[in-house]
């Protein structure tokens, strides 16, 4: 099962895909990054430009998305889930199936404790994908563990047809 993990935003959104044969490898990682000086629509643009070439390149089974994590800001809530839109929107367009999951969640499946700080988060990640290195920058190592939860609940339901 290959699973496309996306981490969205609208400066910086980063993606990581994962595929599970008998054992769980990195297939690839990175981010898609626009530019402050462009307007919102055409930076919105660039990142669903982006997510349709990934869905294209890697041909994913499933996408998992990070869920809004409305902090004290509101105008960044909108905006990051303005680019959780267009994340949806290009999944549902080349007709993956999309999975969405709380912080809470991703930290929970991944590090076993839902209160887990970002490098305890971003070090079970490299442990379990067996990586020399942290992944980098932040909004992939992010995406990498969104992917790993979606395959994390894929098994336990297998387990037990939960």
């Amino acid at each position: 099962m290959v699973v496309l993990g996306i981490d969205p935003g609208i400066a910086i959104c980063g993606y990581g895909v994962i595929n599970e044969k008998g054992k769980i490898e990195v297939i690839d990682y990175g981010i898609i990054e626009t530019k402050r000086e462009i307007s919102k629509p055409q930076r919105l643009k660039r990142v669903f430009e982006g997510y349709l070439e990934l869905i294209e390149k890697f041909n994913p089974d499933a996408i998992a998305v990070e869920e809004l994590f409305f902090n004290k800001n509101a105008k960044t809530a909108i905006t990051v889930g303005e680019a959780r839109g267009v994340a949806l929107l290009a999944a549902s367009l080349k007709g993956v199936e999309i999975y969405e999951y709380t912080p809470l969640q991703i930290k929970q499946m991944v590090v076993g404790y839902g209160r887990a700080k970002k490098n305890q988060i971003q070090e079970m990640t490299r442990v379990i994908l067996n990586l020399k290195e942290l992944p980098k920058p932040d909004d992939a190592a992010d995406a990498l563990a969104v992917a790993l939860c979606h395959l994390f609940y894929k098994n336990i339901e297998k387990l037990y047809g939960v």
